[in-house]
């Protein structure tokens, strides 16, 4: 797998021990390099350490809401669907699911 075959527009679901989140994450490939950003609960956070290896991505980002918290997340992208973890330091990983916004849902049509 290669960094643009994960670029986009991904709606994810965390599922954690106050309730079920959702966030969106946009994923772009510059120069080589994957970056990216998250938004969710009212904020916008720069995703770093974004790692491509194989069908695994990783990222890092800070939150403030509903709690400040570093998060680090581990999924396996399969096509337009990913599916891992989210820990946040010693709390328990919290299950998370996406998918892949395709250019028809984007655009409401």
């Amino acid at each position: 797998m290669n960094r643009t075959s994960v670029e986009g527009t991904w709606d994810l679901t965390v599922s954690t021990p106050i309730g079920t989140l959702k966030a969106v994450v946009e994923l772009r490939a510059s120069g080589g390099e994957l970056t990216g950003v998250a938004h969710g609960a009212g904020e916008k956070v720069p995703l770093t350490d974004v790692e491509l290896d194989g069908d695994r991505l990783t990222w890092r980002q800070a939150v403030t809401k509903p709690l400040r918290l570093n998060l680090a997340f581990a999924v396996t992208v399969d096509g337009d669907t990913l599916a891992g973890t989210s820990r946040a330091g010693r709390l328990p990983a919290s299950k998370v699911t996406g998918s892949r916004r395709t250019a028809t849902s984007a655009d409401g049509s």
